[in-house]
């Protein structure tokens, strides 16, 4: 999960930008070259997630969609960038994600556990949270920036279990910081272990395994 979404600020904005003059949103040119990029980038993430990074080449995302090398250069300069915006999707996600669980009005109890039931599902129907997992264990062997991986999840399940914390859904003793490190490392080492085994086809079950007894253990 990348940054968590940003608080409006406060206020109202002292004036208005008035659309100008016959503008009419994107022109059919800069729709299809969207389309284009998406494209590119959805092959690509397909590649990462089936071969890795180091056995994906800008000629083989290239051959998938049916284009030129030039092409997809013309919208990722190499294949260090293909990697970062993939990365970048994934951890766009989950923002909103969150902002979906939110406006269900859940308890924060309940939103932390509902984050990380539909993040499982992600992972095993989302090609890009797929090659975006896979990107982040192969970060060492990519020339590129990557966010660190396992931080922002922390931070906002720290978040939500203080939150239940001060609304008395978590048992008194409970530190918030503790468990949520705890529903990172078993929701992580879960998937990754579902994966290896069988390829996330049984990532929801496993994760019921995994979430029960944790969530058992918090709630008051």
């Amino acid at each position: 999960m990348a940054n968590s979404p940003a608080v409006p600020l406060a206020g109202t904005p002292p004036f208005t930008v008035k659309p100008l003059a016959g503008r009419r949103g994107p022109t059919p040119q800069q729709d299809r070259a969207a389309r284009t990029k998406a494209q590119v980038l959805i092959a690509a993430a397909e590649l990462f997630t089936a071969n890795g990074f180091r056995h994906t080449s800008v000629k083989d995302v290239a051959e998938r969609v049916e284009m030129t090398k030039g092409a997809v250069y013309f919208h990722y300069p190499n294949k260090e960038a293909l990697a970062v915006a993939v990365v970048e999707h994934l951890y766009a996600k989950w923002p909103i994600l969150l902002d979906e669980i939110r406006a269900e009005g859940m308890t924060p109890l309940d939103a932390a556990a509902a984050m990380l039931d539909r993040a499982a599902l992600a992972f095993r129907d989302d090609v890009i949270v797929q090659a975006g997992a896979r990107l982040q264990l192969e970060r060492p062997h990519i020339d590129a920036e990557l966010p660190p991986p396992y931080v922002d999840w922390t931070s906002l399940l720290t978040e939500l279990l203080t939150a239940a914390k001060h609304e008395g859904q978590i048992k008194a003793g409970t530190d918030p910081a503790a468990a949520a490190r705890a529903l990172v490392a078993g929701f992580f080492g879960m998937q990754h272990i579902s994966d290896v085994l069988q390829h996330r086809a049984d990532i929801v079950d496993r994760w019921q395994e995994v979430r029960n007894p944790l969530f058992e253990a918090i709630r008051a």
